[in-house]
């Protein structure tokens, strides 16, 4: 159960609709999330939602990793950003929203996941979170958690679909997934501004449950979502299952 003089009072009052919530009031979540890093990988679409609420919840340290610049065609569904962040990197703006958002968490920005530098950001988290449309760098990733046996929630979104799943120790991404195959980018599919944002809501939802120890986790399961008729699946998975999704 949470311990109140574990917690600061500004803190209490900042978390105190969460801690409302009996399930995540006994499970003691709150010190948990206090006391969990997490490496988000992308600062878009999904990354932005992720972010902003994971700092809100009061994660005790997020690694933002971006390689992009905030572009123009980004605003419609990037609300993490600002017309003035145009040109500005996504991390550093990421971040500063971040921090601006819970002076509590601390904030760091790393450079973009790479194969040189993987193994070491993954290391060094509780948690991570693969929010990229970079392919490469979704399999990268997804190889450096599974050496390391790390969990890591991933997403994705793009015309009018969603999905996303916990993955880890005995499932992973390439389990599922064992290439890109012709998936789309939102560069060559679009996307409607909402989608990433429901995606990447839920996508920081699941973190929460893994770190604070509360209710099921997407193990196992991939949560798809259709944007055009609001329709939810919520599909088992196992090894070279993706033909049944």
């Amino acid at each position: 159960m949470t311990d109140p003089a574990l917690l600061s009072r500004p803190e209490l009052r900042r978390y105190s609709r969460q801690l409302f919530v009996p399930e995540w009031l006994d499970a003691g979540a709150q010190e948990r999330v206090r006391a969990a890093s997490v490496l988000v990988v992308g600062a878009g679409g999904l990354g932005g939602p992720v972010i902003a609420q994971l700092a809100g919840a009061g994660v005790g340290r997020l690694v933002i990793a971006d390689g992009d610049t905030v572009d123009p065609s980004n605003l419609h569904r990037q609300t993490l950003y600002t017309a003035a962040d145009v040109g500005r990197p996504k991390a550093q703006a990421a971040a500063a929203r971040a921090q601006a958002v819970n002076p509590f968490v601390r904030v760091q920005v790393a450079p973009f996941l790479t194969a040189e530098n993987a193994d070491a950001l993954v290391s060094g988290v509780s948690l991570v979170v693969d929010a990229t449309d970079n392919f490469e760098a979704r399999y990268t990733l997804a190889d450096a958690c599974t050496r390391a046996g790390r969990e890591w929630v991933w997403g994705a979104a793009s015309g009018t679909s969603g999905m996303l799943s916990v993955f880890g120790p005995g499932l992973g991404l390439r389990d599922v997934f064992p290439d890109p195959g012709g998936a789309e980018s939102c560069d060559e599919a679009g996307v409607l501004g909402p989608l990433p944002n429901i995606v990447g809501g839920m996508m920081a939802l699941e973190a929460l449950k893994v770190l604070g120890g509360v209710g099921e986790p997407l193990r196992g399961r991939v949560w798809t979502f259709d944007a055009l008729t609001g329709r939810v699946r919520v599909i088992g998975v196992r090894a070279a299952s993706a033909a049944n999704l």
